[in-house]
């Protein structure tokens, strides 16, 4: 078995996301890895884009509102933020999320006026 170069380059964290949600663009856990991961690097376009296409596909996948909206309030988008924490409690409400909820309504009351 052939074993890799010493000094071959690791691939990181985003570049295997991007390489697993290019193969699997339905993967709803992916997609939100990615864009959870975007985020993290301050990507704002790239962030935005695979939130945005995470809550198209997969309307009910409530943990997505929750860090889209706490992305966008981060970084001074509130009015945005407001609106993917409202959206993020009518989904928790069609999945019977209470707890989510719950945090999504505590976020979107901490928010600035």
């Amino acid at each position: 078995m052939a074993t890799p170069p010493q000094n071959a380059p690791q691939k990181s964290r985003r570049s295997k996301l991007e390489e697993f949600v290019a193969a699997h663009p339905g993967d709803a856990f992916a997609r939100y890895g990615l864009a959870i991961e975007c985020a993290g690097q301050n990507d704002v376009p790239a962030a935005v884009e695979n939130f945005d296409k995470l809550l198209a596909a997969s309307p009910d996948y409530v943990s997505g509102y929750f860090q889209y909206g706490q992305f966008l309030a981060r970084i001074a988008r509130v009015a945005e933020a407001r609106d993917v924490f409202t959206k993020g409690i009518a989904a928790a409400r069609r999945t019977g999320d209470q707890h989510a909820e719950s945090e999504i309504a505590s976020a979107l009351a901490s928010l600035p006026a």
